[in-house]
């Protein structure tokens, strides 16, 4: 897997009915670990599952856990660091391809440190849509909770030293590895 660090991989989210959500084009893999991978944006495309693209505006960090219902985008906003959580399940590797299906719920913490659960009547209208399962309900909201008090904690991932020092390192591989085109900085 330390293979991947310093390369380009995607990331593909689905639904619950298995249907592509949404794809990242080219996201930068900064770290490896047995329970997530970082990966590091800038610019970088994504496709909807209706095909309209269009490119992210900040430049964020991303953690994909393996085996947690989450993943983590923290972005540079000008305003400071944001937090957008997305409840998923855990992201697989497959092909050098981050794979995950979302849930629809969503935790986004401001940089003043507030805290919002987004999208509830999105999550309740797929859930009887797609038919998730009472054991599928009961995962996304033990997980809403627990991100809610890492979020207090300033707890990894959302510590954000740990998180800047991150984006250090990816600016710092970016450089390295002659990674300056218009869909990087």
């Amino acid at each position: 897997m330390d293979e991947l660090i310093g390369k380009r991989i995607e990331v593909q989210s689905y639904k619950h009915n298995g249907l592509m959500h949404r794809i990242w084009d080219a996201v930068f893999v900064i770290d490896v670990q047995p329970s997530y991978i970082v990966v590091g944006t800038s610019k970088v495309k994504v496709i909807e599952h209706d095909c309209k693209i269009w490119y992210t505006r900040e430049p964020a960090i991303s953690i994909y856990f393996k085996n947690k219902w989450r993943n983590i985008v923290a972005m540079f906003k000008k305003t400071g660091l944001t937090y957008y959580v997305n409840l998923a399940s855990p992201a697989i590797l497959d092909n050098k391809v981050i794979k995950y299906i979302d849930y629809d719920l969503d935790i986004k913490m401001f940089p003043e440190k507030t805290i919002k659960l987004i999208d509830v009547k999105e999550y309740t209208f797929n859930r009887r849509r797609f038919s998730y399962s009472e054991d599928i309900d009961k995962i996304l909201k033990f997980n809403i909770n627990e991100i809610k008090e890492l979020m207090k904690k300033g707890q990894f991932p959302f510590n954000d030293k740990q998180i800047k020092d991150y984006y250090e390192k990816f600016l710092k591989e970016m450089k390295e590895n002659g990674n300056t085109n218009k869909n990087t900085f």
